[in-house]
């Protein structure tokens, strides 16, 4: 186990309050995080959850745990039938489909791959055993080929959620049934019906309720007692209480020792979901902004945090990564002609004491901030910030003429911050296994696309900008300038040269100047979106 010097809490959905993180078993740690329901493209508020969940995989890792992370696939549901038949198209094929879909969305979002993804369908067995099991211990009941599972069995119902029995709506996802004995029963079970996909089970064919897939599949790779298990916060109730009463109804050392759940994304302040049709996909933004730039969107706020969608904070994160990638480049750059020598001389070169001073303060934030419930937004926004402009100080200072001790110091310094700087990034999933360049240049790509605009397009302008300078004629020169600025590419002169680079487009640089952040206005381009 890697030694460190804050001890890891966790907020605890089921105690209200931070936790420190003790593991079952010593150096070990089990966690089951919900999957999407496979039936179309998945949106930012999916990329929220996985993205928050991610940073806790690898967080755990970087603490020197072993984990065992499970997310699974629901390919089995309503919406999936309802919308294969729509599309004139096999349940299974569709759903498989939108799984390979989704997993090229978080790969795109750097999202690890868990050690295990099951989906329902490979995992009926360990379902029908289950409910078996609950129907044995006098916690479920068959009737007409559905089997109902009795809250009124549960005494611990409404544990998680805090609600009480009797304000519980009946099956947020189901019809009232009257054939139960309790309003608030939910379905293990469901009869088949003609032209829906159907397993053999004692109880008659039919397919699972919703909520006991996750209960099977968490016992089944991680037992019933593990160490964490996380998702939206819209999956506490129904979903996760009943998981609770339908896990502890089966086995009665059944027992998670951390809840945790991540905040709603929000569009005009209203929840983001598919059943009201007020979303974005990944696909939609990643299309005009790179992965990474979503991803450092979403780690911009406290997971448990609301965060409201904007274009404009897209565009100041997208800036973000640019900066970082252009910083960590221009390192590499400097350091060329000195990296030998360094290495020549080995422990005879000291880190001077603004760079040692920079790179404790970046490791004590670090380790301090991740420990405390994830604060990534501290990490992003302020420790990393700090350091990159060390680090743009002393690339300055390299370019100046000084006693080769001292400019051997500042390399040692930047060597040194940089390799902290990377495992910070890599801890936050934020570096890219492309090279620098590469990854600089799918950014201006992505500018470019924004802007309707082609290199070459820019380039021209860069030379009619530089004619009507040579000729005096400035203000066509600064009109040049600004109307790429309104289309988010900056014009920079470095000696004789101008160079390009993406930036936040200055009608929108001046709108987030005058409004709050969590009172952005949608964009008419978001408009746009949401109409199609």
């Amino acid at each position: 186990m890697a030694k460190r010097s804050s001890e890891f809490q966790v907020y605890n959905s089921m105690t209200k309050q931070k936790e420190i993180f003790k593991p079952r078993a010593e150096g070990k740690v089990g966690m089951y995080i919900c999957g999407v329901t496979s039936y179309d493209y998945s949106h930012i508020g999916h990329a929220r959850a996985y993205v928050a969940f991610d940073v806790l995989y690898r967080y755990l890792k970087h603490l020197g745990y072993e984990v065992v992370y499970v997310r699974n696939f629901t390919d089995v549901d309503d919406k999936i039938i309802r919308r294969a038949n729509e599309l004139g198209e096999d349940p299974k094929a569709l759903s498989g489909r939108f799984c390979q879909e989704f997993l090229k969305d978080m790969a795109d979002l750097q999202c690890l791959l868990p050690t295990h993804q099951p989906r329902v369908t490979d995992h009926m067995d360990e379902i029908k055993n289950m409910i078996a099991q609950i129907i044995k211990n006098g916690c479920a009941y068959a009737v007409d080929g559905d089997v109902y599972f009795s809250v009124d069995n549960s005494p611990n119902y409404g544990i998680l959620s805090g609600r009480k029995l009797e304000d519980n709506r009946a099956g947020e996802r189901v019809v009232v049934d009257e054939r139960k004995r309790n309003p608030a029963d939910f379905a293990l079970w469901k009869a088949a019906k003609p032209g829906e996909p159907l397993w053999d089970s004692p109880w008659g064919p039919g397919r699972p309720g919703w909520h006991i897939e996750c209960s099977a599949m968490s016992a089944h790779y991680l037992t019933h007692a593990f160490d964490i298990h996380g998702g939206g916060m819209d999956l506490i109730f129904p979903h996760h209480e009943n998981e609770i009463a339908q896990s502890c109804a089966a086995c009665s050392d059944s027992k998670i020792n951390y809840w945790m759940h991540n905040g709603f994304i929000t569009l005009n302040d209203e929840k983001m979901s598919k059943s009201e049709k007020n979303f974005f996909t990944i696909r939609e933004v990643t299309e005009l902004y790179h992965p990474l730039a979503l991803r450092h969107f979403l780690l911009g706020t406290h997971y448990r945090s609301p965060v409201n969608y904007s274009i404009s904070q897209i565009e100041i994160a997208s800036e973000a990564v640019f900066y970082v990638y252009q910083t960590l480049q221009d390192c590499d750059d400097s350091l060329l002609a000195l990296k030998e020598e360094i290495e020549v001389n080995g422990k005879k070169v000291r880190l001077t004491p603004a760079g040692q001073e920079c790179l404790t303060k970046l490791h004590e934030d670090f380790e301090s901030k991740l420990a405390d419930d994830l604060h990534t937004p501290t990490i992003l926004n302020s420790s990393l910030q700090e350091a990159f402009r060390f680090m743009n100080t002393s690339i300055s200072m390299l370019k100046k003429k000084q006693q080769k001790q001292q400019q051997l110091s500042i390399a040692k310094s930047l060597i040194d911050l940089q390799i902290k700087v990377k495992q910070v990034l890599d801890v936050l999933g934020l570096l890219s296994s492309s090279s620098y360049t590469e990854v600089l240049q799918q950014l201006k790509n992505k500018a470019l696309k924004r802007g309707g605009l082609t290199e070459e397009d820019v380039l021209q302008s860069i030379e009619e900008r530089m004619l009507a300078r040579k000729n005096k004629e400035f203000s066509k020169s600064d009109e040049i300038r600004s109307d790429l600025a309104a289309k988010g590419i900056a014009l920079m002169d470095v000696g004789k040269e101008t160079v390009w680079r993406p930036c936040v487009p200055v009608q929108q640089e001046q709108q987030i100047e005058r409004v709050p952040q969590n009172k952005l206005p949608l964009p008419a381009e978001s408009v746009a979106l949401v109409d199609k």
